[in-house]
């Protein structure tokens, strides 16, 4: 997570201070003439569910993952930003019938204005792992209505259709982060890690079995 060095207001301006990032965010990733190797989509994205079960175990929830607010700097780290709509869930700053993030990558309990917890950003989580695989987005619309009754209601596509390298595990992955129901999906950013981390291991024995046979 990006670290924060100071917060507050001067003569009326709110202000932040952090941490300079030398990198790019992975948007740029997101598209099919520039996808990563798997085995890095798998490590990256098994960084930030850790990032996430870190922010989720103090009770903040990101409410706007996506590729843009991930950060790859220099030294092959993630960085999650952007925890700007981010809300203590413990608190009454968590307030149902209000609708932040965006759209795309947006729970189907945060559009319909329920309060949300960490498994509204595993959703989110999910979205950009097609996205990163497969270079499309898993809901699409000609405007916001139908988009938003698509991620209520619609089942999304087999990624392996739209780019069939996608391994069966990470297919799995998807299926469960983008249940609709969220009782359905990981209930904890450390369940979805543990999955992440355990195609990881089994990626790297196939890579080094072709290696050895190469």
């Amino acid at each position: 997570i990006v670290t924060i060095y100071d917060a507050g207001e001067e003569q009326d301006l709110a202000y932040i201070a952090m941490e300079f990032l030398d990198g790019h965010d992975l948007k740029r990733y997101a598209k099919p003439d520039s996808l990563l190797p798997q085995r890095k989509v798998v490590a990256y994205a098994a960084d930030i569910t850790d990032a996430l079960a870190y922010a989720h175990g103090k009770g903040i929830v990101h409410r706007d993952i996506k590729p843009a607010n991930v950060m790859l700097i220099k030294s092959g780290e993630i960085k999650i930003t952007d925890f700007g709509i981010a809300r203590i869930t413990a608190t009454s700053q968590t307030k149902t019938g209000v609708v932040k993030g965006t759209p795309h990558y947006m729970s189907p309990e945060q559009i319909s204005g329920k309060k949300v917890d960490g498994r509204s950003d595993l959703f989110s989580l999910g979205v950009m792992l097609f996205q990163l695989l497969t270079g499309d987005l898993p809901f699409k619309g000609d405007n916001v209505a139908t988009l938003m009754h698509q991620i209520m209601n619609e089942p999304h596509p087999d990624p392996r259709t739209v780019n069939p390298k996608v391994v069966k595990y990470l297919v799995a992955i998807i299926n469960k982060s983008l249940k609709k129901q969220r009782d359905q999906r990981y209930q904890t950013a450390e369940q979805m890690a543990s999955d992440l981390k355990k195609v990881g291991n089994w990626l790297d024995s196939v890579i080094a079995k072709k290696r050895a046979a190469g």
